[in-house]
């Protein structure tokens, strides 16, 4: 799924007899390609880190109903350092379009 500009991966699995810290697990990356110095990946990454803490608690509430867990995995893939107010609105869409294919999932596996 794709989203720019942000590149989504998400793997929706069954818990099976591992244990599971989490059913709502996320990963963030940013290309060396696009951004050489550390200090620009590093702060896209704690940006949208925290764009993902602040809303995805409506995600966690729909993942604990069910036994399924979300593996989530974001690229950034823009060219130029976002702002926050950018980042979260991307971050948002991103997580309601996550809540639509878990409900969907969820719907016919039911």
């Amino acid at each position: 799924m794709g989203l720019f500009p942000y590149r989504v991966f998400y793997l929706l699995e069954k818990e099976g007899n591992l244990p599971v810290k989490s059913k709502l697990q996320c990963g963030i990356g940013v290309s060396t390609r696009n951004f050489k110095k550390a200090v620009d990946r590093n702060r896209i990454k704690r940006v949208t880190r925290e764009a993902w803490r602040l809303q995805k608690t409506a995600l966690d509430q729909k993942m604990k109903d069910h036994p399924q867990r979300l593996l989530v995995f974001l690229i950034y893939t823009g060219k130029e350092l976002p702002a926050f107010t950018v980042v979260k609105e991307k971050v948002a869409v991103i997580i309601e379009k996550l809540i639509n294919i878990a409900d969907e999932n969820i719907a016919a596996g039911a």
